[in-house]
C-alpha cells in the first residue's frame, strides 16, 4: 500500500511539474488582420480613416501580430513625419509580397503606409499603438480582456491537473 501511494503521489508531482512547465510555453499573441476581409486596399474616398478607426478599436500588446494581405501593393513601416508627408523614399520596413505578417515587437507607435504611388495619400496609412506590459503583473492579468485567444496547451494542462487531482483524492481516500 505504501509503495503504491509513493508511486501516485510521484505520478501527481510529475504531471504537475509538466502541466507548469508546459504554461512556460504559452505565448498570449494574437494575430490581427488588418482590413479584415477585404485586406490592405485603398479605402473609399468617403472612408479615408478606416484603418486608424479599425487601429483604435483594438488593443495590440507586444509579441502580437498584423497581418497585411494585398495585390499588387505594398506595406512600409515609416517614421511619424513619413507617415504625415505620406512619404515613402525611408521606410524601416517593406514588404510587397502580398500577405505580410508584421510583429509588434516593442510598445510605442508603429506607422504604416501603402508604398503604391498615391494610395496613402488615399487613406491607405495606418497608425498601431502597442500597450505598455507592467511587468509587476502577472502574466495573465496583462492579457486579461485584450484577446479572445485560448492557449489550448493551457486547456489540456488544466483538465490533466484536475483529473489526477481526483483521482489521487478518491486513491489516497
Amino acid at each position: 500500500m505504501a509503495s503504491s501511494c509513493s508511486s501516485m503521489f510521484f505520478l501527481f508531482v510529475l504531471l504537475l511539474a509538466i502541466f507548469i512547465g508546459l504554461q512556460r510555453f504559452y505565448v498570449a499573441s494574437f494575430e490581427f488582420q488588418v482590413g479584415g476581409t477585404k485586406g490592405w486596399i485603398v479605402p473609399p474616398p468617403n472612408d479615408t480613416n478606416t484603418y486608424n478607426d479599425w487601429a483604435s478599436n483594438n488593443r495590440f500588446q507586444v509579441g502580437d501580430t498584423i497581418h497585411f494581405s494585398y495585390k499588387k501593393d505594398s506595406v512600409m513601416e515609416v517614421s511619424e513625419e513619413d507617415y504625415k508627408d505620406c512619404n515613402a523614399t525611408h521606410p524601416t520596413f517593406f514588404s510587397n509580397i502580398g500577405n505580410t505578417v508584421f510583429i509588434l515587437n516593442h510598445s510605442g507607435t508603429f506607422y504604416f503606409i501603402s508604398g503604391a504611388s498615391g494610395h496613402c495619400d488615399k487613406g491607405q496609412k495606418m497608425i498601431v499603438r502597442v500597450m505598455v506590459q507592467d511587468e509587476s503583473l502577472p502574466h495573465h492579468a496583462k492579457s486579461f480582456g485584450y484577446h479572445d485567444a485560448v492557449s489550448p496547451i493551457r486547456i489540456f494542462g488544466m483538465v490533466l491537473f484536475q483529473f489526477v487531482l481526483e483521482y489521487v483524492v478518491s486513491y489516497v481516500i
